[in-house]
């Protein structure tokens, strides 16, 4: 019979997320503090930062077996099947090991239109790893990107502790619904995923489907977070949810920039414009969804005559985004810019379409992850390359 050891589920070993909230069960991540889900405008953003992209359990052991009790919340929207049951990467010493799946747990109905959700509650389940190594191991347990997960208990049948300090660099990322990883087939999958493990650095993923919006709070968030590497990928939801005119999104990215360093003022800072979304490179938003064909794609519906007076395409976008980067370069020398056509341009277009015209396929996310790694971590002239991790950490 196995002896179990129960460990509290805290943050000694819990990585990527910025708080814990107790609950009457156990601990709910969040990608966003109190502070900052105290602003919400709405329940979209709510629901999006509780989704634990990047969030994993990391400890060391010699633990053969392993197991998690969590109450997932799955998605579906309205009129459409249950999303598939999200998926638990285990990592082990830097390396795949498994796959698991949790059925069950609370059912979330989501009106596309409205992004309101009706829930249902349910129960929670039990994710089992076993056959482990009886040897010392780093092991990491990444929870499902898109699946709200809350950590009920952590059992093994040898004792845990934290894993000591491997002087990674943490790098912390924002984006959207693409840096978030809601097309990727897992959560090691996403493509900031991929770029950290192959730059060696260990990811804070604050990629929010929908919701990287200029937001003050997101601001204060990455500015109070401890990070040695900051990138910020913007562009495609203020096009997209057509939030704002040129007029305002230039001083929007200049503020959002200026509170980033207020906490940040030597850490190597990444700014990076949207990947190429031809639906949007000349066409203002907003997007509409579009449930043809039995699949869903997305439409612009803006006017593109409608540039001349202020509207905002990928590609007004990208131009102002350049344009800010020069500029404030002059006096930040540790500010970098990266077109994100060089992560997904037109021949990748052409090779491997977005399937709904906006979010890119599981494979591409691969893609996408290991030229961000080449072109920002390995290659010698690159905003995060090696000799300039643990510049800006505090």
């Amino acid at each position: 019979m196995t002896e179990w050891t129960t460990t509290p589920i805290d943050a000694r070993i819990l990585r990527g997320a910025l708080e814990l909230e107790r609950t009457g069960r156990g601990v709910l991540p969040h990608r966003l503090p109190l502070a900052a889900r105290a602003q919400f405008p709405d329940e979209y953003l709510a629901r999006t930062e509780e989704q634990p992209s990047g969030v994993r359990l990391a400890f060391r052991t010699r633990a053969t077996a392993v197991e998690v009790d969590v109450l997932p919340t799955k998605r579906a929207y309205q009129g459409t099947p249950p999303q598939p049951d999200g998926i638990y990467d285990l990592v082990v010493d830097g390396r795949p090991a498994s796959q698991g799946t949790v059925p069950g747990g609370n059912l979330a109905v989501i009106d596309m239109a409205t992004q309101k959700a009706v829930t249902t509650p349910g129960e929670p389940g039990t994710l089992r790893f076993a056959g482990l190594s009886a040897e010392a191991k780093d092991v990491e347990i990444w929870l499902p990107q898109v699946e709200t997960t809350e950590l009920i208990a952590l059992r093994t049948d040898a004792p845990v502790e934290p894993v000591p300090d491997r002087g990674r660099p943490v790098w912390l990322h924002h984006g959207s619904s693409i840096s978030h990883g809601s097309t990727a087939a897992s959560p090691t999958s996403t493509w900031p995923a991929v770029a950290a493990a192959r730059g060696g650095a260990d990811l804070v993923n604050l990629g929010f489907g929908g919701n990287a919006l200029l937001d003050p709070f997101t601001a204060r968030a990455i500015r109070d977070t401890p990070a040695d590497l900051v990138s910020i990928k913007i562009g495609i939801n203020v096009a997209n949810a057509d939030a704002m005119r040129l007029r305002a999104f230039v001083p929007a990215v200049h503020g959002f920039l200026d509170t980033v360093r207020e906490g940040h003022p030597d850490t190597p800072l990444l700014l990076v414009s949207p990947i190429l979304c031809p639906i949007q490179e000349d066409t203002p938003g907003p997007l509409a969804p579009d449930f043809g064909a039995s699949r869903l794609r997305f439409r612009a519906m803006g006017d593109p005559a409608e540039v001349a007076t202020g509207r905002l395409t990928l590609s007004v976008i990208r131009d102002a985004l350049a344009g800010i980067a020069a500029r404030r370069a002059e006096s930040d020398p540790h500010l970098h810019y990266l077109d994100g056509r060089a992560l997904y341009g037109e021949a990748d277009y052409a090779e491997t379409p977005l399937p709904d015209e906006v979010h890119p396929a599981p494979e591409t996310h691969r893609r996408i992850g290991e030229r961000f790694a080449a072109l920002v971590f390995e290659d010698e002239n690159g905003a995060f390359a090696r000799r300039s991790a643990g510049a800006g950490h505090r």
